[in-house]
């Protein structure tokens, strides 16, 4: 569900209109800057980290894809159980791993059983889970830079690279 709210960022550096991914106390996120910086009134709700990039559109294109997969599986469920509960929306944030359901009506054992069940099949993602982390993160220390402590060796063969934003020609 969309939300308009404050998030901390380098100055200048993301434009009004930028995609970026953000880190909120949710977890990793995507959203679009809304206004040009400035000082912010309230807390920020999160931190801008980067731009968004060609492979983290590709990332977002399979999160909708789950997104679909979980509401489809989630309403089969409430249809078989004969709840009265409502699915509003259903959000699966940027880091893979974090399943966020909304519904109308009270919250009872069987919507509880549901969301168990969901957040079962979809905790086997790993890979994907890993890949994400990988982009936030890098491949290991001092990943990104001129030396060779990265848990890939070096830049040039790092398959992470171009998202991360060091690939460079040899």
């Amino acid at each position: 569900m969309g939300e308009v709210r404050p998030f901390r960022g380098d100055a200048g550096a993301f434009p009004r209109g930028t995609e970026v991914v953000i880190r909120t106390g949710r977890g990793l996120e995507w959203g679009t800057v809304l206004t040009a910086p400035a000082p912010l009134k309230s807390p920020a709700d999160g931190t801008i980290l980067r731009p968004l990039s060609a492979n983290d559109r590709l990332l977002i294109e399979r999160i909708e894809r789950n997104k679909l997969a979980a509401i489809r599986a989630c309403q089969q469920k409430m249809r078989s159980s004969a709840t009265e509960v409502a699915l509003v929306d259903l959000e699966l944030l940027f880091d893979g791993q974090t399943l966020i359901f909304y519904f109308l009506g009270a919250l009872d054992e069987t919507i509880e059983r549901i969301t168990a069940e969901l957040a079962e099949v979809f905790e086997t993602k790993v890979q994907f889970r890993r890949f994400t982390s990988n982009l936030l993160n890098g491949c290991g220390p001092d990943c990104g830079t001129g030396g060779e402590g990265g848990g890939c060796g070096d830049c040039t063969s790092c398959a992470i690279a171009t998202a991360c934003g060091t690939s460079r020609s040899i």
